[in-house]
This record gives structure tokens, C-alpha cells and sequence, in this order.
């Protein structure tokens, strides 16, 4: 099926996948997890309600009992796995995905992530089967713990009324805890929850859509902007310039919140983090550590090393005191508690990175092209014979790392995409790596087409 994915379920609802395949999901859910109750929580998305009511349908046919968080975030469904003792749980959202897309995110004991290789994989050949009823029915018992979940949110809260906000909730459901965590004085942008998204599509990656945050902060003069994507598992900032803060560049300010008294810690990042992540943190005292792209494989990381915490380049946050997992709340008040100090001391959020970000970087960009492990190889084998290679990695794509620069490139799980990004101490050495990187291409793109 098409919706079946590394690290969920998603695709366009009643394209790629529909509520006879939800049923299925449901029915088989049970058996794989080994477990007689599961967790549900759903976003505020306009087929939420009838994906629910299918996937609660199959796991009470299984004899299962469903527990009903109601329209939740993200990180509250994992919190709630967790603290709670659920040995699995169903997030109905497609995240960042437009309007027309949903999808299940379905984690194990602990908020464990379930992928295709540990789970994923498996249900999906399952739900071939045609499902056979129990002849016990489960339930469907009520599970809302906003209030317990506001409780923990709120132990890292401070008073950000010396702050000047705005945040945009992106119509997704980080309008649920928005205005308890910041304040009646922040000026909120598409703050009531809408399955359409009228505001704009709930992804902060692409530009258009932080546009009218940019502006507010622009013509207010604000401190700071703040946005989250439609199920608040990712948030992303703009400084008091109207720029986007690029979100690798968030994972070294947090180190000055979480290792000021601490020594020896671990941090983890992903493949694609600018070289000045891994500096700030090593000269706050930490240990860090490189590792793949998503919640399947990051949490995992971290918990797997004992880390403190987590980010990656997508506005990811993990952390241990939240067991292992993403909160784009969470990290929004981090990011602002850090803010406070710097207010404090006279110096705005883009003085800060200007200190520590000497580099050029390209951003993530996105080569469309069939032979993507053929465009890999021909970039390894070309940059690696033009100068003095310092370290390769190749657990998601290829990293390769020069003394003045470096190069991530991977390929996409789902889309006939290379995603690359470069970093380079100066922009004329970054823009002659990226030409040559597109001609490279290029050449490869002419010989498909000529076949």
C-alpha cells in the first residue's frame, strides 16, 4: 500500500489509503503489539473523525480496547504513551502535509517509534488478511488528559511578558496549548484549529508560509517569531530581523539551556547539521553524535546513548526528560527561556547566532531524478579525487567532509528526490560545490533521458 512509509502511514486519504485499510490497521494493531488497550488521539484535520471511528472500529473488533484522548498534539499522544503505561498508541495526523493528506504515527511501549523495520513492515503484509471478528467486542473508553499534560508543559514555563512574540499555530492543534504556554500578550496568527488550513499549508520549511509571520514581526518589531506545524511536533523560528532561523542552528542554542551545569553530557544531531552545531556543543562540554534523519531513528539514537538531548535539521527536538521524543511546545519554551538570558544581557536572538554561525551554508535543496544512487556515487567518487577527504559517513546517504567544507546527500524514501546541502567557510567555495554538484547531475539526468 502506498501509504505505508519509514516512519509512518500517510498518504492522500482515499487515494493512497482509505477506511476499510484503517479497519485493517485497527484489526492487526492488537496482535502486533502484543497488547489488549491502545491510545488514540487525532488532529483537528477534516477526515481525523471518520479515520478514528474505522481504526477504533477494527481494534475493538480484535477484542481490544481503544482509550480516546480526543483532538490532541503530537507530543501529547507520546507523553500519554508513556506516562501513562500504553504499550502502543495511534496519532491520526499527516503533520506537516497539506489538507488532503492524513495518516497514522503508531508508537510502541515508552513512545517507542514504530517504523518499517520494526514494525511497519509487518503490519502492512498483515492487513492482506481478511479480518475475522472476535467475538468479544472492545470498547471505546474516554483518555482526555490535557489538563496532566498542561501540568508538565507547564514546569518549564516562565513568564515571557518581557518577550515581544508572535507565534502562528498554522491552524493545526498547537492552538490547544498556544495561549496557556505564551501569554495574553503574544499576537497569535491562525490560532483556531481548522482541517483546512485557511491560514496557510501547515509546512514552516516552505517559505510562503512563514511569510506572514515574517511580516508581523517585521512591522511590530518583535523579539522573536515562533511557528508549528499541523500536529506541533516540529516548531521553527524568526528572528527580530524577519529571519528564518535555520533550525540546525536551534540544536547549539539549546545546549546553552541544558549544559550550563552539566559535563560530559550526549547530544545527538542529524547527518545534515552545520559544522558549528557539533563546535558550540563540544565548547559547552558535551559529547556528541551524528546519526540519520527521523523520529524512527532519532529517538532511538538517543535513547540508545542515553542522550539529553536531540534536533535535527526538519525542527525536531528530542528530549530524554520527555522519553526521547519530539515536542516543538516543549521546545519553544526552551528557546525562549534561553531568549530571557539574552534579553536580559542586551542581545537579540540574531547577534547570538551571528557569533557562532561563520559559515555559508545551501539549505537543504532538492534534485529531481530517477538514478539517485547513480548521482551518489558519481558525487563521492568526483569531490573525493578533487581533495584531501577528512571523514565519510554513510548511514543515511553520504556525508563527506573536507577541511574547508562539507556535503550531505540522501536520497528521498518516498519521491524521485536527492536532497543535498553544503557548508563552506566561504560562498564563493560553496557556490562552486553546488555548480558543479547541479552539472554533475546534470550529465546523469541527460543520459535518462537519452535511453
Amino acid at each position: 500500500m502506498n501509504a505505508f512509509k519509514a516512519y509512518d502511514i500517510r498518504g492522500i486519504y482515499n487515494k493512497d489509503f482509505n477506511k476499510e485499510d484503517v479497519y485493517r490497521i485497527g484489526y492487526y494493531l492488537p496482535v502486533l503489539m502484543q497488547t489488549d488497550k491502545i491510545l488514540i488521539g487525532k488532529d483537528s484535520r477534516i477526515s481525523s473523525p471518520e479515520i478514528f471511528q474505522a481504526l477504533a472500529d477494527g481494534i475493538n473488533a480484535q477484542g481490544c480496547d481503544v482509550y480516546d484522548a480526543g483532538i490532541t498534539t503530537t507530543p501529547m499522544v507520546y507523553y500519554l504513551t508513556a506516562n501513562d503505561n500504553f504499550d502502543a498508541s495511534v496519532m491520526i495526523t499527516a503533520s506537516h502535509n497539506d489538507k488532503e493528506y492524513n495518516g497514522l504515527k503508531i508508537s510502541g511501549p515508552k513512545a517507542t517509534p514504530i517504523g518499517y523495520d520494526n514494525g511497519l513492515a509487518e503490519l502492512e503484509q498483515m492487513i492482506a488478511q481478511e479480518p475475522q471478528p472476535n467475538k468479544t467486542i472492545g470498547k471505546i473508553i474516554d483518555h482526555n488528559r490535557k489538563e496532566i499534560y498542561k501540568k508538565f508543559l507547564d514546569q518549564y514555563k516562565k513568564d515571557y511578558s518581557g518577550l515581544k512574540l508572535a507565534v502562528d499555530c498554522s491552524n493545526g492543534v498547537a492552538g490547544l496549548f498556544a495561549e496557556n504556554i505564551f501569554g495574553q500578550n503574544t499576537q497569535y496568527l491562525n490560532l483556531a484549529m481548522n482541517g483546512d488550513f485557511p491560514g496557510h499549508a501547515p509546512n514552516p520549511l516552505v517559505e510562503k508560509n512563514v511569510e506572514s509571520l515574517k511580516q508581523t514581526v517585521r512591522e511590530n518589531h518583535l523579539d522573536l517569531g515562533v511557528i508549528f506545524d499541523g500536529d506541533a511536533d516540529r516548531v521553527m523560528f524568526v528572528d527580530e530581523k524577519a529571519q528564518f532561523i535555520r533550525p540546525d542552528l536551534i540544536i547549539a542554542l539549546m545546549g546553552d539551556y541544558f549544559l550550563k551545569d552539566k559535563a560530559n553530557e550526549k547530544v545527538l544531531f542529524d547527518i545534515r547539521s552545520s559544522r558549528v552545531v557539533k563546535e558550540h556543543l563540544e565548547k559547552l562540554g558535551a559529547q556528541t553524535y551524528m546519526w540519520r534523519v527521523g523520529r524512527a531513528f532519532a529517538a532511538r539514537k538517543l535513547k540508545d546513548i542515553n542522550g539529553l538531548f536531540s534536533g535535527e535539521l526538519a525542527g525536531h527536538y528530542y528530549f530524554r526528560d520527555f522519553f526521547y521524543s519530539d515536542s516543538g511546545m516543549l521546545s519553544a519554551m526552551i528557546v525562549l527561556n534561553v531568549m530571557l538570558e539574552l534579553k536580559q544581557k542586551g542581545i537579540t536572538i540574531s547577534e547570538y547566532f551571528s557569533k557562532i554561525n561563520y559559515l555559508s551554508n545551501s539549505g537543504e535543496i532538492n534534485f529531481k531524478i530517477n538514478q539517485k544512487k547513480e548521482a551518489m556515487e558519481a558525487l563521492k567518487k568526483y569531490f573525493s579525487s578533487q581533495e584531501e577527504l577528512e571523514a565519510l559517513y554513510d548511514f543515511d546517504g553520504y556525508r563527506l567532509e573536507f577541511k574547508n567544507w562539507w556535503f550531505n546527500v540522501r536520497p528521498s524514501n518516498t519521491e524521485p528526490y536527492l536532497r543535498f546541502i553544503a557548508e563552506a567557510n566561504s560562498t564563493e567555495k560553496l557556490k562552486q560545490v553546488i555548480d558543479k554538484t547541479q552539472s554533475i547531475i546534470n550529465q546523469i539526468k541527460d543520459k535518462e533521458t537519452s535511453r
